[in-house]
């Protein structure tokens, strides 16, 4: 998956020597949380979030940490004043999985999206949300198996083949090494939309063939007893 499938486009922008109080308006009537700062040659030149605006008012950019002593004060501090300068930016090529992972090891909201012929999007925390409640079925109201089992393709092999025999269409599989013993692995299966009746018989059949750790159907949580 990736980032030009999930950007947000249409971005609005802002010049570096925009008042702070434009971006601070743009942010409030759009309910976004950043903006890309562009050069008049259309050059990315920083990034512009809520965060910076607050650090600003009181700013600590003026002397003594109060407006009142500078003339016109916060107003008179522009884009360019308190912008992260040369920020984090993707293609639309980027994976997704890169992407969210910049955001959570930076701890920023929003990476500008650039292509060879300038800013083209922006991929946000709320479009990385988009994409994995997508991928995963959740939005569709599916439904998700967790397992333990042992880290050979067979095994994986003879879980998926016994789903597809049973008329269950697969939406996501995710394997995971974590939290489980060496030579074993972990897998979450989501699967398309499921009635209830469905979902009881092919928990009694997946506890009984395979380790089936919990189980989620219509967003609540069903833990396996061992």
């Amino acid at each position: 998956m990736l980032v030009g499938d999930w950007m947000t486009e249409g971005v609005l922008t802002i010049q570096p020597g925009a008042p702070i109080f434009d971006a601070m308006v743009m942010m409030r009537d759009a309910g976004i949380r950043q903006i890309p700062v562009i050069e008049a040659s259309g050059l990315v030149a920083g990034i512009v979030s809520d965060r910076d605006i607050r650090d600003a008012m009181p700013s600590k950019f003026l002397p003594g940490d109060s407006a009142a002593g500078n003339g016109e004060g916060l107003m008179s501090l522009k884009v360019k004043d308190i912008m992260t300068h040369d920020p984090y930016i993707v293609s639309p090529d980027t994976c997704m999985e890169v992407a969210a992972e910049i955001l959570l090891e930076k701890k920023i909201g929003g990476l500008p999206v650039v292509d060879e012929f300038g800013l083209v999007g922006i991929v946000t925390e709320v479009d990385v949300y988009r994409f994995l409640t997508t991928v995963t079925g959740v939005s569709k109201g599916s439904s998700q198996f967790a397992f333990v089992l042992d880290d050979t393709a067979s095994a994986l092999e003879e879980l998926l083949n016994d789903l597809w025999a049973r008329g269950v269409r697969l939406s996501t599989v995710f394997t995971s090494y974590e939290g489980v013993k060496q030579g074993a692995r972990r897998v979450f299966i989501w699967v398309q939309k499921l009635d209830d009746e469905t979902v009881e018989s092919l928990v009694l059949h997946l506890k009984k063939t395979y380790d089936l750790r919990y189980h989620v159907h219509r967003g609540e949580t069903y833990k396996s007893e061992f």
